[in-house]
Formats: C-alpha cells, sequence, structure tokens
C-alpha cells in the first residue's frame, strides 16, 4: 500500500535529499584526480579549442592552486602532470609553465573565497553565443542549476593576461557561480571540483539550447519561484557528487591514462 501519495512536494523533497545523503559517501577522489578527470570530461564535452581554456583547483596552502601546463590540451592532463602555482604563477610543483592567462583565476579566488574550483572554457556553443553578446537565458528544467545564477560580460577586456582583466572579471562575476563573457567564452566557479565540472558541461548545454530555440522562434521564460525551486533542487552537493561520478566513470573508459592510481568511483 502507497503511503507518499497525498504528501505535499516539501515532505517528498526533503526525503530525498536525506535517502540522497545516505546512499552517496564522500568521494575517494583526490583534487588532483578530480581535476584530471575534469579536463578529460570536458575534453569529451566539446570544451577544447586547442590550448585555450583553463581548469584550476585550490591547493591545501592558502594562495596556491593546481593548473594545467602550457602546451598540453584537456586531453592531455593526468593527475600527475598537474602543475601547483601561486597567484603570481610561480610553479611551485611540477614541471613546466602555467597558461599565463591564470592569473585573472587569482582574482576571482581572492574575491571569492567559497570557490574552490574555476572551469574558464571556449567551447563552440557558449562562445558563438558570446559573439551575438546576448546573455545566457535559462528556460529549460535541466539548465536551471544555472537560472539567475549566471553574469555577462558585454565589454570584452582583450586577452586575460593583465591585471585588469582580472579585476573586471572577477568583479562582472560578483556572487554568481557562472559568467558568459562576450566575445570570448565562459566561466564558472564552484565550491567543488564537481560543481564546477557540471555546471561548465550545463553551460554549454544551455547555449547550445539557446541558439536552437532563437533560430525556431521566441524563447519563453520559466516561472520565477519555479526555476529558484528547481535551481536549489539541483544545486545539492549529493547531486554533483553523483552527476560527476557518472561523468568520471564515462571519461574513464575512453582516457584510462587520465588517473595513475585505481580508485573506486
Amino acid at each position: 500500500m502507497a503511503k507518499t501519495l497525498r504528501e505535499k512536494k516539501d515532505v517528498l523533497v526533503d526525503r530525498a535529499q536525506r535517502q540522497m545523503s545516505g546512499h552517496f559517501g564522500d568521494s575517494k577522489l583526490t583534487t588532483r584526480q578530480k581535476l584530471a578527470l575534469t579536463c578529460r570530461i570536458l575534453f569529451d564535452g566539446g570544451h577544447d579549442a586547442g590550448l585555450a581554456g583553463q581548469i584550476t583547483g585550490r591547493g591545501e596552502e592558502p594562495g596556491t592552486y593546481y593548473t594545467q601546463r602550457l602546451g598540453l590540451g584537456f586531453d592531455e592532463i593526468t593527475e600527475e602532470n598537474l602543475l601547483l602555482v601561486d597567484e603570481d604563477l610561480n610553479v611551485l610543483e611540477g614541471e613546466g609553465i602555467p597558461n599565463p592567462a591564470n592569473r585573472f583565476h587569482s582574482w576571482v579566488y581572492r574575491a571569492r573565497e567559497d570557490v574552490n574550483c574555476i572551469v574558464h572554457t571556449h567551447p563552440l556553443h557558449a562562445a558563438t553565443l558570446a559573439m551575438l553578446e546576448v546573455p545566457l537565458e535559462i528556460s529549460q528544467m535541466d539548465t536551471t542549476p544555472l537560472y539567475d545564477d549566471c553574469a555577462f560580460l558585454k565589454d570584452w577586456p582583450g586577452v586575460p593576461v593583465g591585471n585588469e582583466e582580472g579585476e573586471i572579471i572577477s568583479a562582472a562575476l560578483g556572487d554568481k557561480r557562472a559568467i558568459l563573457l562576450a566575445h570570448h567564452g565562459q566561466l564558472v566557479a564552484g565550491s567543488t571540483v564537481e560543481e564546477a565540472c557540471n555546471l561548465a558541461i550545463l553551460i554549454e548545454r544551455a547555449a547550445r539550447m539557446q541558439l536552437l530555440a532563437m533560430s525556431a522562434g521566441t524563447i519563453q521564460p520559466l516561472p520565477p519561484a519555479l526555476a529558484r525551486e528547481a535551481h536549489d533542487w539541483t544545486s545539492t552537493a549529493k547531486r554533483n557528487q553523483a552527476n560527476f561520478a557518472y561523468y568520471a566513470r564515462r571519461a574513464l573508459r575512453t582516457h584510462p591514462d587520465c588517473l595513475v592510481t585505481e580508485v573506486e568511483i
């Protein structure tokens, strides 16, 4: 006999959240492993654009973060070849040099203590939408983690290798988790690597859907209250962890060299 068919939505939501918290344990992956997997996941998701883009995660010591070695594509990143750098981009661990464009990541990390991972890429559809100087519009359930959570920088400040670009981009991001950069690409800032990876996948999907919808007609807005409810429901730590684990397992089937040690995911 069913016992939940007359329960209200808030009760069912609370029940589902508690079930997820009990079912999904803590991740056994290190930050290095999560970042390497994110590089491979996003490569498969169409985020590669030659050597453009950076994926970074805070290090254990304040003012440090992990990033890729300049000269390697997302599909070549492993947990072993990531660099650890400081805010001045001096290499503290690893061989090689970081992308000079990493400088603006330091500004975002300084402005946002809640951010532990940044994904900045130039995926095809997000970059195409950015060419139109059109903000990202969220009007479909799957992409609601970005609802009212994606800023827009209309003015292109040029290549982001100077401190000026760091100031402009970090200020435009504000307290949101994502930003579309006109004539450039996208950036997401997550409290965890898992969150940042998931949001990066979603922002490219949302941009692709928006371009398709714009070519077919006029995009209709979501009801704000329901959109905010969906945003919160799909933005929990456990849901991010579960989504990332799926993407990681899929990536490892294609890129088994990504991790040096075998880890249960």
